[in-house]
């Protein structure tokens, strides 16, 4: 991984107008998909004509790597590779050995699976430790409905056994759930993944981006959720892992295995967030919810130093004031946002 030249101070911790830390990265490297999910890359928008981003366009692994040393100096400690669809970035395990190098980074990766049995050796060698795979229903019909490409659960669940044979593991399983297309398969999904050792998360419905068609109405509170999976299977609240974690954590009283709610819309969690988004062609955003992100590409690519970078970097985040869940209204909803497929999730 690249590092700020010799001379440079040591690492310069930042905070925002909010006293957060910086401490997550979340790093675009496509902002193509293979899927088209109904609430991320809608196939009205994203389809045969769209025009998705040059090869030259996207920032080089050898830029990522370096963009990364220069975050860490700033006190990030976790990496996520993100898309669109990361695996369809060609030859990807080459950008996860550089980024691999520095052992002391939490490197992981969201993915639908849909090429992670071929790959998962690959991203295990090459120094990937865990895998988030997207899976919103185990009911066939509905799951291929919702990916919008007719790709069936069996590939996914293969991709997910892949991963854990090889050690990518735990895994995470992240259900988007929107109501009246998969919420009454929640169970099911608790039921599936419990006592397996893989974490199950719930995700409530967001108006992330502009094309996706979120409305209010659409959206399943955790908490009712919750309270679905407990009518079932005991269910008891635990203490998050660290300070800004997404996902509010549950136990399975008779201790086989944990499950998440992640619920931006209902218990706005922005008062703790410590990621910033690198998007695939560059940009750094702020907020999952962020309107307009600053070029660093442009920088890498006009000869800025990496303290001229760094001190970029530290500017943006000291003036952040992100705060979009906590007040989110219908109008805001309608904001031209950046879609997900450019920042990842």
């Amino acid at each position: 991984m690249a590092s700020l030249s010799s001379d440079t101070p040591a690492p310069a911790l930042v905070t925002d107008t909010r006293s957060r830390h910086l401490r997550d990265l979340r790093i675009s490297v496509t902002d193509r998909c293979n899927f088209r999910c109904t609430y991320c890359m809608p196939k009205e928008v994203y389809g045969r004509d769209f025009q998705f981003l040059e090869r030259s366009q996207l920032l080089s692994f050898d830029e990522i790597n370096r963009l990364v040393g220069i975050f860490k100096h700033h006190g990030i400690e976790k990496v996520r590779i993100t898309g669109g669809e990361p695996l369809v970035r060609r030859q990807l395990e080459r950008l996860i050995e550089k980024l691999a190098q520095d052992t002391s980074l939490d490197l992981t990766l969201t993915t639908n699976a849909s090429l992670l049995k071929q790959k998962a050796r690959l991203l295990k060698d090459a120094g990937l430790q865990r895998v988030t795979v997207s899976l919103d229903s185990l009911d066939d019909a509905v799951f291929r409905a919702m990916n919008d490409v007719d790709f069936p659960v069996a590939k996914v669940l293969a991709g997910i056994e892949e991963a854990d044979r090889v050690g990518l593991n735990p895994i995470k399983i992240n259900m988007v759930v929107k109501r009246g297309v998969n919420d009454d398969a929640a169970v099911d999904m608790a039921r599936y993944f419990k006592g397996s050792g893989h974490i199950l998360r719930f995700i409530e419905f967001m108006d992330v981006g502009f094309t996706n068609g979120w409305q209010m109405e659409h959206v399943v509170p955790s908490r009712e959720l919750a309270e679905r999976i407990n009518n079932v299977f005991a269910i008891e609240p635990a203490q998050p892992n660290y300070l800004g974690e997404v996902a509010e954590r549950w136990h399975y009283k008779d201790g086989s295995g944990e499950i998440g709610f992640v619920s931006s819309v209902t218990q706005a969690f922005c008062r703790d967030c410590t990621r910033a988004r690198l998007s695939a062609e560059g940009s750094v955003y702020t907020c999952l919810f962020a309107t307009r992100g600053t070029d660093l590409r442009s920088l890498l690519r006009n000869g800025a130093s990496d303290e001229q970078i760094s001190d970029v970097i530290a500017s943006i985040w000291r003036a952040r004031n992100d705060n979009y869940s906590e007040v989110r209204t219908a109008e805001t909803a309608k904001l031209r946002k950046v879609e997900m497929s450019y920042i990842g999730g």
